[in-house]
């Protein structure tokens, strides 16, 4: 099982959302994932900047989910 961090930036003033946004690298527990994801927010928050999220009501958001990978087939190298 793989837990992976899914970012979703968003305007309160267009009422609209970017598409999701999913982080590669996958984290071995959702603690791991939501302590990255705070800071990945906060993050995109500073480097978008004051003015913009105050004129355009920006906000992020974020959602760490469960992904069980399958198995390796016998005689398949991963």
């Amino acid at each position: 099982m793989k837990i992976l961090l899914t970012v979703i930036m968003c305007s309160s003033m267009a009422n609209t959302c970017l598409d999701p946004y999913t982080f590669p690298n996958g984290y071995v527990d959702e603690y791991e994932c939501m302590l990255d994801g705070y800071i990945k927010s906060h993050d995109k928050i500073l480097e978008i900047g004051r003015s913009e999220i105050n004129t355009h009501g920006i906000y992020v958001k974020f959602d760490c989910s469960q992904v069980i990978l399958p198995k390796p087939k016998p005689g398949i190298e991963s």
